[in-house]
């Protein structure tokens, strides 16, 4: 890991004073320190899931297949959370982003953002997380880069990640191929992750705490796409936003009306219950483990049966159908019964929740 500190921001001694289990500026100076920090406290973690880390780039061989590539950034407040944390959360969201899309993933690479002062045993927590989920996502960590900047000019911890896969054959038509009759189908219950976030960092003390849904979808895709093959017209993990935006987002790439029915929207008694109090639409709160699917409708029944296979998907369900549009791209079926349009989310209920 190239460990380069972020930018200038005046004379000040980097040489850590009184600070003994705090990231301090020293760290992020590329001298003996920061050697250290990186030798023992990130590549002594994740060595048995990297490749050639203190290299600047890394060689991960040739391949026939067509490359997959997507990059995102983790700012999530707070960095622990009921079910989660800013490191698994950052190895599922980009191992999701590359299983979306129809590859499997390969690699990752891990840039850190540390600020003055966080405590080095959080972050020994954050990186055995890291190093956890990429054993269990089976993906290697092959590049990094660390940052340290000035008390003040971040939050604790950042994280940054590239993932790199291989396309698999059959290629999915994608949104754009979306066409009327297709059955919509959500994987499981919806907004668990906005609602675990929210609790975290206002302290409710909701009982039980809603927990994320943050976890791997890659094993779930693989045997969709095998599963189905082209029938299977796209999939999208549905993160900031919900899944009003993903619909939305559907709705503008094909031209046809997402047509989804309330009543039928998975939705566990918690989360229900904290929605109804609060006042919150959960088709807008983001989900970290959870996805839409377009299917051929004469494949919709197959498609419930692979889903019902993994726990992760055991209360996948058809939710509703693409139709004509009329007026609206995206209309619900309230529970009272009438359909109305549902609006495209403007901007997050939280911010900082990926």
């Amino acid at each position: 890991m190239s460990p380069m500190n972020q930018g200038e921001w005046g004379m000040a001694c980097g040489i850590p004073q009184g600070q003994h289990g705090c990231v301090t500026l020293a760290h992020g100076e590329g001298g003996r320190v920061s050697r250290a920090l990186i030798r023992d406290r990130i590549i002594a973690k994740l060595q048995e899931r990297s490749v050639q880390l203190l290299f600047d780039a890394a060689d991960v061989g040739a391949f026939a297949e067509n490359i997959a590539v997507t990059t995102d950034s983790y700012v999530v407040s707070p960095i622990f959370f009921a079910g989660g944390d800013i490191g698994s959360l950052a190895v599922y969201g980009t191992v999701n982003d590359l299983a979306m899309a129809g590859a499997t993933p390969m690699f990752l690479t891990l840039a850190l953002i540390l600020e003055e002062g966080f405590p080095l045993e959080t972050l020994d927590r954050v990186i055995d997380s890291v190093a956890r989920s990429a054993l269990e996502c089976d993906v290697k960590i092959v590049a990094g880069d660390t940052k340290v900047v000035p008390k003040g000019a971040a939050d604790g911890v950042f994280i940054n990640t590239t993932g790199i896969g291989r396309f698999q054959q059959p290629r999915m038509p994608g949104s754009r191929q979306i066409t009327p009759g297709d059955s919509l189908i959500f994987s499981a219950s919806i907004a668990r992750h906005g609602l675990a976030i929210l609790d975290a960092r206002e302290s409710f003390g909701f009982s039980p705490s809603p927990a994320t849904d943050s976890g791997p979808l890659h094993q779930i895709a693989e045997a969709l796409r095998i599963g189905l093959g082209c029938e299977l017209r796209s999939m999208r993990d549905a993160t900031r936003g919900g899944v009003a935006a993903v619909l939305h987002e559907w709705a503008e790439d094909c031209g046809h009306a997402m047509w989804i029915d309330e009543a039928a929207v998975p939705l566990s008694a918690s989360t229900r219950g904290i929605c109804e109090l609060l006042g919150l639409d959960p088709l807008f709160i983001a989900n970290e483990g959870t996805f839409v699917a377009a299917v051929a409708p004469n494949r919709c029944s197959e498609a419930l049966a692979i889903l019902h296979r993994f726990s992760r998907s055991r209360e996948a369900c058809k939710v509703g159908e693409v139709r004509n549009r009329v007026v609206s791209p995206v209309v619900v079926r309230r529970v009272v019964g009438f359909d109305q349009p549902l609006d495209e989310p403007l901007g997050a209920m939280l911010p900082r929740i990926c």
